[in-house]
């Protein structure tokens, strides 16, 4: 069952009903400023940091009612309704949502008046502009009044939902003309303020919610709305919002437009007041002024428009799969710049208030973002090293204002160190920037040991080596990409936490995972030495990786698939020694990306187990069996139900890592049959079974053992974004970058069809043509560039350059 339809021509999912089986949100912002907006406009607002500087409320633990919001009432006559439906509900005679590329646009139509609504966030202002046209469809003369709503956060939005002996008394505001000024806390701490305005002359404000809804109503019966009349209270504690009422007469025909401005403004500590207890409102005056008009708004709203083309230009294909086309050259890119500004700190399902940004998941990231910005990919890789330790540990998050280790959760995740090698080494291999590596760089946001960023890398890779277990593979520490494998913590009572009670960095739990990352990220360390002419330690590096190959065949081997871990007692952890959780997934993804097993057939063991014992037809589990009772020595994955998360869930971040394994041993078709199980446009058609939105990945899937199988969670801010994009473009598409050139190397299904890839690269524009005439799976058995036929798969880069032509052949 579908809930609306793709719009590929405007790069736009078109919502078509109010009552989809979750919100289907959208993301506006580039850089700084950030909304989340829902298809009935709900949603929040903030400024770098989702914790510390959010600027509006949003109500978690309801995730279905979807309140609060940005809301516009209409009145007309004894009618009431928004034009997102939400939060009167009101039954409208149609309705259209629109969520594009940083923008969203809504319709509504009710008693013959039109409302087109549409928002987004310019790309260098801090400002989040909402135009909304009233359009009277009928044929007699209309008299309407619209209302805005926004209810502000007390910036702090951890303490917001706290705090109450203390934030039901410092509420403040200021209002001149149009304008509604939030300066909660200002005459103390802070040196910033939020404002919301619009272009025209108003009717009535409101800034008190006690006035705006009356006692005992929700924004669903607003008791202001329902009088047709603002009261104009200045709000004094309690809880302050921003309203503003327009009277507006419309003739047949005839359509009213009007701008609103919700802002972010900062003045210099010494700069704050332009009198004693008034704000300094210059700045505020100065960006409200630059979106006064209609052209104002259109023309930032084409500046808009052309960021994000010129952005999504840089990896294009035209094949015959409309799916692969649509998800490749749109929504994937755009979902990896999201995950890029958020990590996986702000969505309808994280709060902003507990995670910051990630260490490992920025890292990875990263992966997905790095050809649309590398100059910024360069800086959040310095942001990442710089909350490193001195031995190579990292604090696992850090708080994207203040770029500083977050210390709630602490380090020991003993995956972290590598991830900064595997981003490092895209970026490079992406850039070829090797400026980075002398860059210096310091150790928990302390310049005085500052080191180079190689010796950033060279601390990571000996972090594993030197944290090894008794069989010689990686210790475990608190956890390694699966964060709910605690096999250290020990965790019995609630309240205890999963990840750091206990002794959680033990001297005997191993991760086979962590020694495939180890595997392929310490060989990629290796070639970025060799680049910097230190053969001596390229050599050390990959003696050590050969020592963690050894011990992967010795005792991470059970058979038939790789084993998972060994826990605080040596015990494996995924094998057919367990009674439950035979197999897991992420070793046999890791280890075969990273080279093990290929030659000896344990590759293709290791990969058909997983068809045969995780695969659904929703994607593939993380493992099985499930297990059904708590484990101890295993943590949080055993607390789940069965079906549900790390407890035999369908993970979507380590599918890619199933296909790209399949697209090592050539298997072209079943890599692209396990892209496809996970690939929204091709779900699109059961949206009331996978419920979140068909055009971005989700986290997770609920497995086979699972009441309600096939129900994703987590949309939006998960590494699937990253990960599925570079699965589609750099394996099964097979356009890879190396540290010497593009590498052309699809592994596609034989069935594919010739395909055109455009691919910008350290500034050149690459048009290749793959031409696949014998339908085989992998291969490539002659490659011309610009006319030339060159050995090899890999285009020699040529900077001199701005387009080059390339023709690959498939065998």
């Amino acid at each position: 069952m579908k809930f609306g339809f793709f719009d590929d021509v405007n790069k736009e999912y078109v919502v078509t009903t109010p009552k989809t089986p979750l919100p289907w949100i959208n993301y506006l912002g580039c850089k700084d400023f950030f909304t989340l907006i829902s298809n009935t406009c709900g949603g929040y607002t903030f400024y770098k940091d989702a914790k510390l500087l959010r600027m509006t409320r949003y109500r978690y633990n309801d995730t279905t009612p979807d309140t609060n919001g940005k809301y516009f009432y209409i009145k007309d006559g004894d009618t009431i309704w928004n034009p997102g439906w939400q939060p009167t509900k009101t039954e409208l005679d149609s309705y259209e949502c629109r969520h594009g590329i940083g923008y969203s646009k809504f319709t509504g139509l009710k008693n013959n008046i039109k409302a087109e609504l549409i928002t987004f966030v310019p790309v260098d202002d801090a400002v989040e502009l909402t135009k909304i046209t009233l359009t009277n469809t009928g044929s007699a003369k209309k008299e309407l009044s619209l209302f805005s709503y926004v209810e502000w956060c007390l910036w702090n939005a951890d303490d917001d939902m706290k705090n109450y002996q203390r934030n039901l008394s410092i509420g403040e505001v200021e209002v001149i003309d149009s304008t509604i000024y939030h300066k909660t806390e200002y005459r103390e701490r802070r040196n910033h303020y939020a404002v919301y305005s619009v272009n025209t002359k108003i009717d009535g404000f409101e800034t008190s919610r006690d006035e705006f809804r009356g006692a005992y109503n929700g924004p669903d019966k607003p008791a202001a709305v329902i009088e047709g009349k603002l009261h104009k209270t200045i709000a004094s504690g309690w809880y302050p919002i921003a309203s503003h009422q327009i009277n507006v007469s419309l003739e047949a025909g005839e359509s009213k437009t009007f701008v609103f401005a919700l802002g972010y403004i900062e003045n210099a500590e010494d700069d704050k007041w332009e009198a004693p207890g008034i704000i300094n409102k210059k700045k505020a005056n100065a960006l409200l002024a630059k979106y006064q008009t209609t052209e104002d708004f259109d023309k930032a709203f084409a500046a808009l428009n052309t960021y994000w083309n010129d952005l999504l230009s840089k990896f294009h294909i035209e094949s015959k799969d409309e799916h692969v086309n649509r998800m490749v050259n749109i929504w994937n890119q755009y979902q990896c710049m999201v995950t890029f500004n958020m990590s996986r700190s702000a969505s309808y399902y994280e709060t902003g208030i507990g995670r910051g940004m990630g260490f490992r998941d920025s890292c990875q990231d990263l992966l997905g973002f790095v050809h649309l910005i590398p100059d910024r990919a360069r800086e959040r890789i310095i942001d990442i090293a710089s909350t490193q330790f001195q031995d190579g540990g990292a604090y696992h998050q850090y708080q994207p204002l203040t770029k500083k280790g977050n210390s709630d959760i602490g380090s020991g995740f003993n995956d972290d160190p590598l991830w900064l090698i595997a981003g490092t080494s895209a970026y490079i291999r992406e850039t070829g920037d090797t400026s980075i590596l002398k860059e210096m760089v310091p150790y928990d946001n302390d310049m005085s040991v500052a080191t180079t960023l190689m010796e950033h890398l060279k601390r990571s890779f000996d972090y594993i080596v030197n944290h090894k277990g008794p069989h010689d593979l990686p210790l475990i520490g608190r956890a390694d990409w699966n964060d709910c494998l605690n096999l250290n913590c020990f965790s019995e009572h609630p309240g205890e936490s999963f990840q750091c009670f206990g002794p959680s960095e033990g001297p005997v739990a191993e991760s086979v995972f962590i020694a495939g990352m180890f595997v392929k990220y310490g060989r990629e360390y290796a070639d970025l030495c060799k680049l910097m002419g230190d053969n001596a330690e390229a050599d050390r590096v990959l003696a050590e990786v050969d020592k963690m190959i050894k011990a992967i065949e010795k005792d991470g081997w059970d058979g038939d698939w790789f084993v998972r871990a060994y826990d605080a007692y040596s015990h494996k952890v995924g094998s057919k020694e367990c009674d439950e959780g035979q197999i897991y997934i992420e070793p046999q993804g890791m280890c075969v990306m990273a080279g093990v097993g290929i030659e000896d057939g344990n590759a293709k063991k290791a990969l058909d187990s997983v068809k045969e014992k995780l695969d659904t037809k929703y994607g593939v589990m993380i493992l099985q069996p499930a297990y059904t009772r708590y484990h101890l020595e295993l943590g949080e994955i055993t607390s789940y139900p069965p079906g549900y998360k790390e407890n035999a869930g369908i993970f979507c971040h380590n599918n890619p890592w199933i296909s790209i394994a399949e697209t090592c041993i050539g298997r072209g078709d079943r890599a692209f049959e396990v892209y496809k199980k996970t690939c929204p446009s091709y779900i699109e058609d059961i949206s009331e079974i996978h419920r979140t939105e068909p055009y971005v990945y989700s986290q997770m899937v609920a497995g086979a053992d699972a009441k309600f199988h096939g129900e994703a969670k987590n949309s939006w801010l998960t590494g699937t974004a990253a990960w599925t994009f570079t699965n589609i473009s750099q394996y099964i598409l097979g356009i890879y970058p190396t540290l010497e050139g593009l590498s052309v190397n699809p592994c596609i299904p034989a069935e594919f069809g010739d395909f055109n890839i455009t691919r910008v690269y350290r500034g050149v524009t690459y048009n290749i043509e793959i031409k696949n005439p014998n339908k085989v799976q992998k291969g490539v058995a002659s490659l011309t560039v610009d006319g030339v036929e060159v050995a090899g798969n890999v285009i020699p880069f040529d900077g001199s350059k701005k387009t080059v032509s390339v023709v690959a052949t498939m065998k």
